[in-house]
């Protein structure tokens, strides 16, 4: 048997779609980390990383293996255990979002921190992108919600992107990720039962949107 004959025997003949998927993946932290070991286990194959930082003992708490590379580069430790993926040591900003080219992508997987960024992706590449809210402060991964970005609620963060985006007069829908649960602290502890699971549920509405590509050819 191979490493995926089970998720086969759940997508059965969409599993050709997962293999044949490009995927942009932004930021592997708390969120990302998650969501990239879940895509890589579900048989997508061509999968991009981006991100800036580098791993520290504060991430242990939440980030997948990040207690085996204690001061190395995130994306670079990371293709240690992902050998395929295509990766970017690049920090993501407002301005490298406009400057980027997506087309190639069939999905773009939003699970960065900065404001600006997450704004200039819902401009640029809505059709696209599924984006991640706040999973810091929470205990209860049971309220994590998806829908689109004018359903949410919840979520400081989530008001503030939607505020910023009304502004620039921007009224087209795309997919989130967030959580019903109020903040039970105001510093930003985390607890990887949410966080993980933000990243799962990135993975899980990946593959749904990966299943409804149509057929290439």
């Amino acid at each position: 048997m191979s490493k995926h004959d089970r998720i086969k025997l759940v997508l059965q003949e969409d599993f050709i779609k997962l293999e044949n998927a490009k995927i942009l993946l932004l930021g592997v932290g708390g969120v990302g980390s998650y969501c990239l070991d879940c895509l890589s286990r579900s048989g997508v194959k061509d999968i991009t990383i981006v991100d800036f930082d580098t791993y520290d003992e504060t991430n242990q708490n939440r980030q997948m293996w990040s207690e085996l590379h204690e001061g190395e580069v995130k994306v670079e430790a990371l293709q240690k255990h992902y050998p395929k993926i295509k990766i970017m040591n690049v920090r993501i900003d407002e301005q490298w979002v406009w400057d980027f080219d997506f087309d190639s992508y069939d999905l773009v997987l939003d699970a960065i921190d900065d404001t600006k960024a997450k704004l200039a992706l819902a401009q640029k590449c809505h059709k696209k992108l599924i984006s991640s809210f706040g999973s810091a402060k929470r205990l209860d991964p049971t309220k994590i919600k998806v829908d689109d970005i004018w359903k949410s609620y919840g979520d400081k963060f989530g008001s503030k992107i939607r505020y910023e985006l009304r502004k620039r007069g921007f009224k087209k829908k795309y997919k989130v990720i967030f959580s019903s649960e109020e903040a039970v602290v105001k510093e930003k502890g985390s607890f990887m039962g949410v966080t993980a699971s933000f990243g799962l549920t990135m993975c899980a509405e990946a593959i749904k949107e990966i299943r409804k590509i149509k057929d290439k050819g």
